[in-house]
């Protein structure tokens, strides 16, 4: 399994918890972003430079996963992506969608932005909180306990 992270947006905490899996385990660790991002000196933890652009990471992402690789990602329509290509999607707050909740929420998603679009004011998500940290963190240890 590989783990795959949407870095550009993911939160400095969620990145540590999963520089540590990844070298408690050994597991290959790779984050995409547009730019260059710091990360814990192994062989297994890498940074891969996208060009910036709309969704230049996703395809990335999409393009590399492979059925059972892990992609850690808010962004829905990536999270929906590769579910379809067989690998599995966790938030940083610890939801692992599925093929019926990533439709779910892709529906809600459209719903909001519809909202939006009409200006009515629907607010952003939440700050990442502790108890998300440890959601995270518990759902993280979940999926690598299989593997193992």
């Amino acid at each position: 399994m590989q783990i795959w992270v949407d870095a550009d947006a993911c939160p400095k905490v969620i990145k540590d918890i999963l520089f540590r899996a990844a070298e408690r385990t050994g597991l290959s660790l790779s984050l995409v972003a547009n730019q260059p991002l710091k990360v814990p000196p192994a062989p297994n933890i890498r940074s891969l430079v996208v060009p910036a652009g709309f969704d230049v990471a996703d395809n990335e992402i999409v393009r590399r996963a492979e059925p059972g690789d892990l992609v850690i990602t808010a962004d829905l329509p990536l999270a929906a992506e590769v579910i379809e290509k067989g690998a599995r999607a966790l938030n940083p707050r610890g939801e692992l969608y599925s093929p019926d909740t990533i439709r779910q929420k892709l529906t809600m998603r459209d719903f909001m932005d519809t909202l939006r679009s009409s200006g009515i004011q629907t607010g952003g998500p939440a700050t990442l909180s502790q108890a998300d940290r440890q959601a995270f963190a518990n759902a993280l240890d979940r999926l690598l306990a299989r593997q193992g």
